[in-house]
């Protein structure tokens, strides 16, 4: 088929509609492994845009490519909790093993071997994407069957479906992981009750987001219902790009139905027609189950036109793909990249609820406040609000992973200990804990006793163990180097201060800092906090910050004690005018001075 009439296809879906740009762009890219000049002119003229709009949506999502992949795209993933399982030294395998460099496609056109930030598959790594396609526990054995895999060009359906197994790894069960309530029963319950007294029963529940913000759920859907507009919408924010996070990845693998129905009580309750579930791209094996969980719900009349045979109760869900951008699991970014966009958050105010998607009043939800609101529905606030702590209603799902015999999820009660999570998944060793992913907390052991609430220690669900034997400084180094590549780089704090910040810790592990570079990581990271755009900026310096103040001695330890010593290396900097003239000689080189 040619480029031409896939798009026309790919295009006509949907009406041609501009804000689907990055649905199509999707397409192509998993078509064709790159987005062609070609490709570019003929969306731009289908869609009435400019090629530069869409050169721009291109190069700001890291799954998205102007230029060819190889026939067999490889992402392994740099997550922290990967390198902890050996990811490097297999990569390193991989590519000798496939005699292709990192990031570059090889002479051949075969195969592409590179890096991504995290795949969400931090218990069970590690894991790497071919062609989009998730493999789990990689180890040696693995590697080399995949070399040969693909030296003999066999086709990725006829891999050994072992490869591909994701399992949910569920340790802890308690009122939303344990409830076997029928689809509809929380639609039954909104027509029963109404929209406004279901609405005072999630405010009364006392639900907070699961995202991580923790803003009041039913204070959120209130500001929204009372809008004035001719269109809302719901959006389900399953974009969970936070390192050590995998939770909504088994929510909607096993429960997507309750994910869903509490998608559609929200709509039902604010008066929506349209909702969105933004998946994020890692999870593109999961699309095909969640849309044969959609059309069933359609046929069971819980999604559609009259809903259960309510007039006027009509609501449906569309999925619409990340391309590889942790930036858009902030709201207003999601939104953006949902009207296909780049992803750049939106000042606020004004905010989602009043101009949101479209500019229309939007509900951002997470996955794990959705499923939680649909059982809100079902067995009422009380029952909600009997589990948890006076400010911290109900449970909290926790992605563990890191140095533990168990990792998995666990659904706790809000209120429970540090400590006591770390006894159940088998860490006993533990030096350190981070809390909310690379945008958290680092606790040591002498605050184990603190426990998970919004009052205390608040977090959208990661929870990374690292053991005593492990150097901290691994961590934040994978952490500096992550928020320089997910920087979306619209303001100057966080572009230049990440950037900053990473040449400072390399500095560090490297053995070359001073007493004057931490000085300069404290006051850049107080920077950063005070004046960047949005959350990823402010929350980027977290756990060099943390560290530097709970962890003294794993910096103190590396230093040179010199005054000041460059971090720049000027001398490295003209390794590429020395490439391009063919000169290596001394005089080619910066001296330094005895």
């Amino acid at each position: 088929m040619s480029i031409d009439t896939f798009i026309d296809e790919v295009t006509a879906a949907s009406d041609n509609r501009p804000d689907h740009l990055l649905q199509y762009l999707y397409e192509i890219q998993y078509q064709y492994s790159f987005i062609s000049d070609e490709a570019i002119i003929r969306l731009a003229d289908k869609l009435s845009m400019t090629e530069s709009q869409i050169r721009g949506v291109v190069g700001f999502y890291s799954f998205l490519h102007t230029t060819p992949r190889g026939r067999y795209d490889i992402l392994v993933s740099d997550s922290i909790t990967d390198h902890m399982l050996g990811s490097r030294e297999l990569l390193s395998s991989l590519c000798k093993k496939l005699a292709v460099g990192l990031g570059q496609p090889r002479a051949d056109g075969r195969v592409t071997v590179d890096t991504t930030s995290c795949t969400g598959m931090c218990e069970q790594g590690p894991a790497m994407l071919v062609n989009g396609w998730t493999i789990t526990r990689l180890d040696q054995r693995r590697i080399d069957s995949i070399v040969d895999l693909i030296e003999a060009e066999t086709a990725i359906e006829q891999w050994p479906k072992e490869f591909f197994e994701v399992e949910d790894n569920i340790q802890r069960r308690d009122i939303l992981l344990s409830d076997d309530s029928a689809n509809g029963n929380a639609l039954r319950a909104l027509i029963e009750q109404g929209s406004e007294q279901m609405l005072e029963q999630i405010e009364a529940s006392g639900l907070r987001g699961r995202g991580g913000a923790g803003f009041k759920t039913g204070m959120k859907w209130r500001f929204c219902k009372q809008a004035e507009a001719d269109q809302r919408y719901v959006v389900c924010n399953a974009d969970e790009g936070e390192p050590g996070t995998f939770k909504d990845r088994i929510l909607l693998n096993t429960y997507a139905n309750k994910v869903f129905e509490g998608m559609t009580l929200c709509a039902g309750v604010i008066g929506a027609t349209k909702g969105y579930v933004y998946l994020r791209g890692e999870y593109r094996y999961m699309r095909s189950a969640l849309e044969e969980v959609l059309k069933k719900r359609r046929e069971a009349g819980l999604l559609g036109k009259k809903i259960l045979d309510k007039p006027g109760f009509d609501f449906d869900i569309e999925i619409h793909m990340g391309a590889g951008a942790y930036i858009c699991g902030e709201e207003s970014s999601l939104i953006e990249s949902l009207e296909g966009k780049r992803g750049i958050p939106r000042k606020r105010p004004p905010f989602p609820v009043t101009h949101g998607y479209m500019n229309k009043p939007t509900v951002v939800n997470n996955v794990e406040t959705f499923m939680a609101a649909a059982l809100i529905a079902i067995h009422g606030a009380d029952w909600f609000h009997s589990v948890g702590t006076e400010q911290s209603s109900g449970t909290k799902l926790l992605s563990i992973s890191g140095d533990c015999d168990r990792p998995g999820i666990y659904e706790y009660p809000f209120g429970v200990s540090i400590q006591h999570i770390l006894q159940d998944c088998g860490a006993g060793d533990a030096q350190a804990v981070q809390i909310a992913g690379a945008a958290g907390f680092t606790l040591p052991a002498r605050e184990f006793e603190r426990c998970v609430a919004f009052e205390d220690v608040s977090t959208g669900g990661s929870f990374m163990v690292f053991n005593q034997q492990r150097d901290l400084l691994d961590m934040v180094q994978n952490f500096a180097h992550f928020f320089v590549h997910e920087s979306c780089g619209f303001c100057t704090p966080c572009r230049v201060g990440s950037a900053l910040m990473k040449d400072l810790i390399d500095k560090v592990c490297a053995g070359h800092a001073g007493q004057y570079d931490l000085d300069e990581i404290h006051n850049i990271g107080k920077l950063m906090r005070g004046s960047s755009h949005c959350g990823l900026g402010t929350t980027a310096p977290n756990s060099m910050l943390d560290t530097l103040s709970k962890f003294p001695e794993i910096y103190q330890q590396r230093l040179r004690h010199t005054a000041y010593e460059p971090a720049f290396d000027l001398d490295a900097a003209l390794q590429d005018a020395r490439d391009i003239t063919g000169r290596d000689d001394a005089g080619a080189h910066i001296g330094t001075e005895s």
